[in-house]
């Protein structure tokens, strides 16, 4: 499949990024607030539509994960075992509890006022963080995972668990007694994300072979019939075909498209009900690895940092560029103007 790519620029490049790989970023549902997590050792606190640091939070290890409480507050999720949640205007650190080992994960549940977090000890755990500032007086509960968790994904009320052995759990958080839903990826390979789909019917999962699977909560025959999957982020010269990880999908918030990063550099914008490729962004420096879209959809936050896929080897610079996203009559007009209707390879 040949791509459109669109436009030239990468977008506006934040000032003062982390200096070692950005684990994750995520933009404000209440303003333009992005809240960045490192292997430096670091939380940083960005107003993206004014290129400033607002606050810079340090660890004891790698930032592995975080999410935003509010405006004022928001957790991490470290290698060192712990989860924290940091006061942005004061800097006062929470410790909410631990894990038996690095924390992958942390989700903030609107819907519950719980914290979520996976970890690589083969578990879940929930905390009330009303209960900060003492040894897991914050925690409401402890659920065991068939292997290590890679990602977490939330709607509403419903949870869905991506673990190691491509393992998938979907939780009602009302009940977390058991799983509503024990599933194994259609996925080949390891997952490398799981993001449900905003109005609450499915989730999107990406593998470390350059695919993506689109799946749906009903298990009806009729829901189930609708599911498929796609490869992307691959290229192909002289005949050989390169894989990459997809490693971040992002939804729209408004229109339910979707934006995928890989290991390749490339971020893709997708129509999944239409099953088409809207376009291609023009290269980035190095490795996708986080995206976040904005409360309004105007805007899409890229962590452009090698993910060492290829080991230790030289690299550009880890790199924050948030790019002004198009709307709707927007994505019409260029898409007719190019008279660029592409077919996923389902």
């Amino acid at each position: 499949m040949s791509a459109a790519t669109l436009p030239a620029t990468g977008g506006r490049e934040l000032s003062n990024p982390p200096s070692d790989g950005i684990s994750n970023l995520r933009f404000s549902n209440h303003s333009d607030l992005l809240l960045v997590s490192s292997w430096d050792r670091s939380l940083r606190l960005y107003d993206a539509g004014a290129d400033a640091l607002k606050g810079e939070f340090a660890h004891a290890g790698p930032v592995l994960d975080c999410c935003f409480h509010d405006d004022s507050s928001g957790f991490s999720a470290c290698s060192d075992h712990m989860v924290r949640r940091f006061v942005f205007g004061s800097g006062k650190e929470d410790i909410l509890g631990r894990h038996d080992a690095p924390v992958r994960c942390v989700e903030y549940s609107y819907a519950t006022g719980q914290v979520i977090t996976g970890s690589w000890d083969k578990t879940l755990k929930c905390w009330d963080p009303r209960g900060a500032s003492g040894p897991d007086h914050a925690l409401v509960g402890t659920y065991p995972q068939p292997e290590r968790v890679y990602s977490l994904s939330l709607v509403g009320h419903r949870l869905v668990v991506a673990t190691a052995g491509r393992h998938v759990n979907v939780y009602d958080l009302r009940n977390m007694s058991q799983p509503e839903q024990r599933r194994e990826s259609s996925l080949k390979y390891q997952t490398r994300c799981v993001r449900c789909y905003p109005n609450g019917t499915g989730f999107a999962l990406s593998s470390v072979e350059g695919r993506v699977a689109m799946e749906f909560f009903d298990l009806s025959e009729a829901a189930q019939a609708k599911k498929y999957a796609f490869k992307c982020h691959r290229k192909s010269e002289a005949g050989r075909d390169t894989v990459y990880p997809v490693n971040a999908i992002a939804f729209h918030p408004i229109y339910g498209t979707f934006a995928t990063g890989g290991c390749d550099g490339y971020v893709n914008v997708w129509d999944g009900n239409n099953k088409k490729r809207l376009y291609q962004y023009s290269k980035y420096p190095t490795s996708i690895a986080a995206l976040s879209f904005s409360r309004d959809g105007r805007q899409l936050a890229v962590a452009s940092s090698y993910t060492f896929e290829e080991g230790d080897i030289s690299h550009e610079p880890d790199t924050i560029f948030v790019r002004n996203f198009a709307g709707r009559t927007q994505l019409r007009s260029s898409c007719l103007l190019l008279r660029f209707r592409f077919v996923l390879d389902v």
